[in-house]
């Protein structure tokens, strides 16, 4: 009687093992796709295919029993050495200026002037007063603008106040300023750096 060695044994243990797990796995239900997922592939279109000889690799010299290839659309698919035509070197566009908008714009001092031509300062601080911030005038010969006290931009507009809430005028960013008109008036009022 054959006595099994022990390498013997191993592998036919685990031939035994694999096979056990092959069919199990076999044995499995199978599940078969709905009819409608089979219908929602569409059908690719067949085009015509064409077959023509590759031309050697670079370096390599054609064969020389293999046939020359034929003229036209084939001789584009030899290697050729490329064109290089240079693009004309052009510099980048500078990138549009920054233009600030918002309140931290708006802040610091400006040159008033009315629409008779009265010239004044105006000074817009960051610093808070309850829910607006402050502002001065300085110089200022109309008594409306002369009373400004408070500032606060809003929706895009800036609107000077006078002690008591008054709204002494309105601007919006315009140009290199802010344009707009004294409330009381309706006259022009333009300030600018």
């Amino acid at each position: 009687m054959l006595r099994p060695t022990l390498p013997t044994f191993a592998v036919f243990c685990l031939s035994a093992s694999l096979g056990a797990c092959a069919s199990s796995r076999l044995d499995a239900p199978r599940t078969r796709a709905p009819q409608a997922a089979l219908d929602t592939v569409p059908a690719m279109p067949s085009g015509t295919v064409t077959a023509a000889p590759l031309a050697p690799p670079p370096g390599v010299a054609a064969s020389p029993d293999a046939p020359p290839p034929p003229p036209g659309p084939q001789a584009a698919l030899s290697p050729a050495t490329p064109t290089v035509i240079p693009e004309p070197v052009t510099p980048p566009a500078p990138p549009p200026p920054v233009v600030a908008t918002g309140r931290a714009a708006v802040v610091g001092s400006w040159d008033a002037r009315d629409a008779t031509g009265a010239n004044c300062k105006v000074t817009l601080s960051s610093a808070p007063a309850l829910d607006l911030y402050k502002a001065s005038a300085s110089g200022c010969p109309n008594k409306d603008l002369a009373k400004v006290s408070a500032w606060d931009f809003r929706d895009g507009e800036v609107y000077l106040y006078q002690p008591g809430g008054t709204v002494a005028a309105r601007l919006r960013q315009g140009g290199a300023g802010l344009e707009g008109a004294l409330t009381k008036s309706g006259a022009g009022l333009a300030l600018n750096r």
